[in-house]
């Protein structure tokens, strides 16, 4: 038997389907908000113990009924279409990511047709730091990347998720109990409109602009995206955001009810829950992340931060999929993390801290795939 590489290191699967099974089964019952700290409520009986992590409720005996029936209910789903069998088509949705940086390529790039300074007055964007105030041109630029980005993400999920992709069959969801259900309208005003979303990410970035607490080069439209620094901005996001996330689990459960545990009741995510969750949470989870980097990659100009803004908000929107995408495979030899990794997070509390690199699980022992570690619960080749 070959060993198990460091990629690949999971628990057996079994465990994993009872562990999961002891955990909070369903969104019904995590939406009635009964997480409550491992270790709570001891008993004895089937199922391993918890860790200490706060996450699912242990079982109980009045719980044992209901799991059954949806355990029953599960069986009845019909199975998954794999992805490998819908054609080439989906692969279109690979232009999405490009298409994210719409906006900075088209008007910093050599290679475009145009310029911002064919465009904008040289008022608008000339900066010097030791005489001016941050001019807003940057900060409008970089709210409207972002809302390009989303609008390239949400058209390519509506024709994904309705099945004009995948030769009118669904496309495969991460969770062997299927996708829930819902109207893509509903979805889409959950997501934009949630005050712990958007709307404070954008009172983040005004402020923070306007008031000059970005590092100078941020305000500086010279030269087009600088493709280390985004990079470095990424990686330094996810891994604060990592130790950040670990923390909101591990420190204290009073903590943890009043920033994550919102987001938690979402045991089966929607791509609409990704901003689902609290203040408190974006802020210790996200804000903090965000300002640390910038305060740590100094030297970003205003598209590798319009870039960085773009890439980092649609792909933490992403991976909340209900459906695996196309390009997980190819994500998953690189450690970068998909919609079937976020949801082990999701159904599982403990395991897959990262969003957009899963090398901080696998360093750190936390990281699990999900159809090798949990089989029965989560859709093969997602």
């Amino acid at each position: 038997m070959s060993r198990a590489t460091p990629l690949e290191t999971e628990a057996p699967a079994a465990s994993a389907v009872s562990e999961i099974e002891s955990s909070s089964s369903d969104d019904e019952r995590s939406e009635e908000g009964s997480v409550r700290p491992a270790g709570a409520g001891a008993r004895t009986g089937a199922g391993p113990l918890r860790t200490p992590l706060y996450g699912p409720a242990a079982p109980d005996a009045k719980f044992d009924a209901k799991r059954s029936s949806i355990r029953v209910a599960a069986m009845a789903v019909p199975p998954a279409v794999p992805l490998t069998d819908h054609g080439l088509l989906p692969w279109a949705g690979v232009l999405l990511w490009p298409l994210l940086l719409t906006l900075p390529l088209m008007l910093s790039s050599p290679l475009s047709v145009t310029s911002y300074r064919e465009v904008f007055p040289a008022g608008w964007y000339e900066y010097d730091p030791a005489t001016d105030d941050p001019k807003p041109l940057g900060l409008t630029l970089g709210l409207l990347a972002v809302v390009i980005g989303q609008v390239f993400v949400l058209a390519f999920f509506s024709l994904y998720r309705g099945r004009y992709l995948t030769r009118g069959v669904e496309p495969t969801p991460v969770q062997a109990k299927g996708a829930r259900a819902y109207t893509f309208g509903e979805g889409i005003r959950t997501h934009l409109f949630q005050p712990e979303g958007f709307v404070l990410l954008g009172l983040y970035l005004s402020l923070t602009w306007m008031f000059g607490l970005m590092p100078p080069s941020y305000y500086s439209f010279e030269g087009s995206i600088q493709w280390t620094n985004l990079v470095a901005c990424l990686v330094l996001q996810d891994g604060i955001q990592y130790a950040m996330h670990m923390a909101e689990h591990q420190v204290s459960v009073e903590i943890y009810k009043i920033s994550h545990k919102p987001h938690h009741r979402f045991t089966n995510p929607r791509l609409f829950d990704a901003f689902n969750g609290s203040m408190a949470d974006t802020i210790l989870m996200i804000l903090i992340p965000l300002y640390s980097t910038a305060n740590i990659v100094r030297t970003c100009n205003v598209w590798t931060y319009m870039a960085f803004g773009s890439m980092y908000a649609n792909w933490l929107t992403l991976i909340h999929s209900e459906y695996a995408l196309p390009w997980d495979c190819i994500f998953r030899k690189f450690g970068l993390g998909t919609p079937g990794d976020h949801h082990v997070h999701h159904k599982l509390f403990k395991y897959n801290f990262g969003h957009l690199f899963m090398w901080f699980d696998m360093v750190g022992g936390t990281y699990r795939r999900p159809e090798r570690f949990a089989p029965r619960v989560f859709n093969k080749g997602i």
